[in-house]
């Protein structure tokens, strides 16, 4: 099964996203996804992945990831182009799901459990308003999700403070002002919430301290990335000096960044992004990695529909999964418009897609809107065969 042509879809209405398609001479054709500074993950894959892979098998997504992570290694690969080759890699067990038939689990080895526990990360989309309704009431938003299921939420109530100092300090009073969301939660609806939170990593240790001392009375879940992950030795003393477990970090790409993070035992959890680490196979393996470590591991879920659906399986598979991160202003909202994936959430947990593959398609519309851009990639490609190390065989074929 040839792959003969790559697409990529944006929508002016949803910037962030990027959809992949990856045509076969069969017929087949397999979508994947990446998300967030997707103009570079869009000029990696049409401009130096799609060259090696048009052409090969797409049934050999081992070798075909190798082959690509060999090339794009040659000049540093943790940024635009792995998050491109997560896409295409998504889009090729896709692929296969559909060949043989089967749902992805089935391809991974099968389902640990049935359902996915998930906490919503309160973003705000649409009409679905969660990130303006914690800075208001996070009380109110708590009963919200509760009414809809979900018993974990994740908010960033310190971000804005960090500004002022560049992360270097945060004065008491805004350490008070902090923990008006999550007091307000704790006061509305007591511990049937689960509270994470995010630090989207703005701090020093020393700042970072103050503020995990501030929130340990309020048993909080986690903290999430509290320091930039080229800080593990900080990082690591911070999770000693709290009784709070430090999860990190999403800025990790494969599982060679992740393996020095877990032989330092860096943190208590760790956690991994489908469509920016390397992909499905690159997830099972951190996972893999983690959990001969006695780590649990929580997917960063913040794209489309795809990389949902592709979190479900992945999550129905891994034995020492923790949670999967969603979006309830994204699937509640757009989902709906570009697939015929309408997660659902029932007592904290998430449903798994049915179907071959991932269990998701876009709907046919979706192709027609104005504000789609479409860019295809397609043709015999310029490597014949697979030669790995380096990008020596463009210069030849140029040649």
């Amino acid at each position: 099964m040839k792959i003969t042509a790559i697409e990529t879809l944006q929508w002016a209405e949803y910037p962030r996203l990027l959809v992949v398609r990856v045509h076969t001479d069969t017929g087949i054709v397999g979508l994947g996804e990446t998300v967030d500074k997707v103009h570079g993950s869009k000029g990696a894959l049409h401009g130096t992945i799609a060259p090696l892979v048009l052409g090969q098998d797409a049934l050999d997504i081992e070798g075909l990831w190798r082959f690509v992570m060999d090339n794009i290694m040659y000049h540093g690969y943790a940024g635009a182009e792995t998050r491109a080759l997560s896409a295409l890699e998504v889009a090729l067990w896709d692929i296969m799901g559909k060949h043989y038939g089967a749902p992805l689990y089935h391809l991974l080895g099968g389902k640990t459990r049935d359902r996915i526990p998930t906490y919503n990360t309160c973003i705000g989309f649409g009409a679905v308003g969660d990130y303006q309704a914690w800075h208001e009431d996070a009380g109110a938003l708590a009963r919200s999700l509760l009414s809809d299921g979900i018993r974990a939420m994740k908010i960033w109530p310190f971000d804005a403070y960090s500004e002022g100092s560049f992360g270097q300090y945060i004065s008491l009073p805004d350490v008070e002002k902090g923990l008006t969301a999550v007091r307000q939660i704790r006061d509305s609806v007591g511990n049937s919430m689960e509270i994470g939170i995010e630090c989207h990593f703005r701090w020093n240790r020393a700042s970072m301290e103050r503020i995990a001392r501030a929130l340990e009375p309020y048993n909080i879940l986690f903290l999430e990335d509290v320091l930039p992950a080229v800080y593990p030795d900080e990082i690591k003393a911070l999770s000693q000096r709290t009784t709070i477990p430090i999860i990190g970090s999403e800025l990790l790409m494969t599982r060679w960044q992740l393996r020095d993070w877990l032989v330092k035992g860096v943190s208590q959890i760790v956690m991994t992004d489908p469509v920016w680490n390397g992909g499905i196979a690159e997830t099972r393996k951190i996972a893999a990695m983690a959990e001969t470590f006695g780590v649990p591991l929580v997917l960063h879920n913040v794209a489309g529909p795809i990389c949902h659906a592709a979190c479900m399986h992945l999550g129905a598979h891994i034995p020492n999964l923790y949670y999967v991160e969603s979006v309830r202003a994204f699937y509640q909202t757009y989902f709906p418009i570009l697939s015929d994936f309408s997660p659902t959430v029932l007592d904290g947990h998430l449903s798994i897609p049915q179907g071959p593959g991932l269990g998701v398609e876009l709907r046919p519309g979706v192709l027609e809107r104005p504000d789609l851009i479409r860019e295809v990639s397609d043709g015999e490609g310029l490597a014949k065969g697979r030669r790995a190390m380096g990008d020596h065989w463009a210069v030849e074929e140029i040649r």
